[in-house]
């Protein structure tokens, strides 16, 4: 008979808490690609405090230029590395128990010199534009340079080091990556108010559970997350069974029991680990998804009450113009009833767009287009409208995907004994959604 060896006792044991090491990293690979897959892309100009996730192109002001590159960019980073190889003679003991000596090779790449800058850039729609602060972000950019050059190029001495590391080859590989200046990028983050003027901006958060910026599509990065996690899946399963499996075979023997049974246990207790996992991680990721359907309705809420606010200013104005109080006056009461709007799945009255009469009204009485203030609150207005539109398009998005999340199988199940119920759709017509003008430095 065989006795197991102690020491192998701990093996079981520490491949199941690498097992669960990467059940615990898939799980966070799947919550990152349920983030991406559910959040909905917001305008710029439709940005509202919270996680949110954006799309367009990169652009400032005043642009940096790429060390080796010499593009300009908002992002890069450089690094300059050399390489070696030199011959090592080592001893070691042969099966004989006899003295040897043996020669071998060694060479890599050790970095010499490296770089970079990073400024707050503005993101670009075709709507407006939005500050992004990067800062603290996990940055996707794009490879701009790439080259290994010996002593004879100027670009060796002209962009790396006067001195060489030791058993240098005398060869250097120049590599860099940016987020060049009108780029396409992605970003999912914390939007916050800005400080200097009213405003949304995208910076770090210690709340935030993702903040990316990335040069890659929304469909590639999301298939990367989805590769992790199966790879993460996979790699704790067969660490799980065949780990413990090998050890613990030998100790079943003694007991007679079947061969298979380390490995089938091992892959049970795993299988159960991982259910369990799911269905944590699934009912917290619906949680979150219903939560921000929430926020989302209470965004069109925000911006009906700041549309309402802007009546009593407006009064002021029609007060000072004689012959139009009627029809202004209905208009206004119009305006000023919808407060707070009324759910998709409860009877109420529903909110419209007004932004046209009030054009109309101001195009048949010159008069007052010829206030000042009057045209002020008209473009505020319309701008407000223009805000209720995307609010009301965010929450449509998110909505949908919600739904989708509560009919899809296995979610379905899972929605139905917590008692999910999915969120009805909202209409609103006329809307005003014009492109806001945006003048930036090529």
């Amino acid at each position: 008979m065989h006795e197991l060896n102690t020491p192998l006792l701990w093996l079981p044991l520490l491949a199941g808490a690498l097992g669960l090491l990467c059940l615990w990293g898939a799980a966070r690979m799947g919550r990152h690609r349920h983030l991406i897959d559910g959040l909905p892309t917001c305008k710029t100009t439709g940005v509202f405090i919270g996680l949110v996730e954006v799309k367009g192109t990169a652009e400032a002001e005043q642009p940096l230029t790429s060390h080796l590159a010499a593009v300009s960019c908002v992002h890069y980073d450089w690094k300059v590395e050399e390489h070696w190889s030199r011959t090592v003679t080592e001893s070691y003991t042969d099966s004989n128990g006899k003295r040897q000596t043996r020669t071998r090779r060694e060479s890599g790449w050790k970095t010499v010199d490296s770089g970079g800058e990073t400024i707050p850039f503005y993101l670009r729609d075709d709507h407006g534009v939005l500050l992004v602060r990067p800062e603290g972000a996990r940055l996707e950019p794009v490879e701009v340079f790439q080259t290994t050059c010996g002593r004879g190029d100027p670009l060796y001495y002209g962009k790396g080091p006067p001195g060489a590391v030791s058993d240098s080859d005398h060869r250097r590989r120049f590599s860099e990556v940016a987020l060049p200046l009108h780029t396409e990028v992605y970003v999912l983050g914390k939007a916050r108010e800005r400080e200097d003027v009213v405003a949304a901006e995208i910076a770090a958060d210690p709340t935030a559970p993702l903040f990316l910026i990335s040069a890659r599509r929304e469909e590639h990065i999301s298939r990367g997350y989805r590769w992790k996690f199966w790879l993460l899946t996979l790699l704790g399963l067969l660490i799980t069974t065949a780990g413990p499996g090998f050890v613990l075979q030998e100790a079943t023997a003694f007991r007679g029991l079947p061969p298979w049974l380390p490995f089938g246990g091992g892959a049970l207790a795993y299988v159960l680990a991982a259910v369990l996992m799911w269905i944590w991680t699934t009912y917290n990721n619906l949680v979150d998804l219903r939560n921000r359907v929430a926020s989302a309705w209470s965004q069109i809420d925000v911006q009906l009450r700041r549309r309402f606010d802007l009546i009593p200013r407006l009064e002021q104005v029609v007060k000072g113009v004689r012959g139009h109080e009627r029809e202004v006056q209905t208009e206004l009461a119009a305006l000023r009833s919808p407060v707070a709007a009324t759910p998709p799945d409860e009877a109420g009255p529903d909110y419209q767009a007004l932004g046209g009469g009030l054009r109309a009204l101001a195009e048949s009485y010159p008069e007052l287009t010829a206030n000042g203030a009057f045209l002020e609150l008209q473009t505020q207005l319309s701008d407000t409208e223009q805000r209720i539109a995307l609010a009301r398009g965010y929450y449509n998005e998110i909505a949908t995907h919600y739904n989708t999340r509560l009919e899809v199988f296995p979610e379905h199940f899972l929605a139905r004994c917590f008692g999910m119920k999915s969120r009805q759709l909202m209409a609103a017509n006329d809307f005003e959604r014009a492109p806001v003008a945006v003048k930036l430095a090529d």
